[in-house]
């Protein structure tokens, strides 16, 4: 097995134990809540790469081809402005960039939907919105 196949299968499993976990926590009420489980989202299937805090120095960060970006940046590097809908689609695979949905990773949004709890698309979109909206959370100024 290659290293990049290996890579996928640990995120993959990781997938499978998270979505075991947040199965049937219903549909967030407000935005505190939402973050919440964004931050648990984003720390089983984020964080290896991309780091507990979000700067990029993850566990496996140094075995990738590309290094993780500093996403609490996002905000410094699009000019003051948070943009939601562009970090979800790269989230969901939608937008490509480096290493994110391609051979080292998979696209989240194919990784949540063919979870073995049959997530719904509206489920998968609420899930990216929720790592999204934390993601929010960790921006620098």
């Amino acid at each position: 097995m290659t290293r990049r196949t290996c890579m996928w299968a640990f995120a993959v499993a990781v997938s499978l134990l998270s979505a075991t976990h947040l199965a049937g926590q219903g549909k967030a009420s407000d935005t505190s809540l939402a973050v919440e489980r964004g931050a648990n989202s984003y720390r089983v299937h984020c964080a290896v790469c991309h780091g507990k805090t979000g700067t990029g120095d993850g566990p496996l960060a140094d075995q990738l081809h590309f290094s993780p970006p500093d996403l609490t940046r996002l905000l410094v590097r699009n000019k003051g402005r948070f943009d939601a809908e562009l970090i979800g689609r790269i989230i969901d695979g939608r937008r490509p960039v480096k290493g994110h949905g391609g051979p080292e990773m998979p696209v989240w949004g194919d990784a949540f939907l063919d979870s073995r709890e049959g997530y719904s698309r509206e489920a998968v979109r609420e899930k990216i919105a929720q790592i999204v909206e934390y993601l929010q959370t960790l921006q620098k100024r």
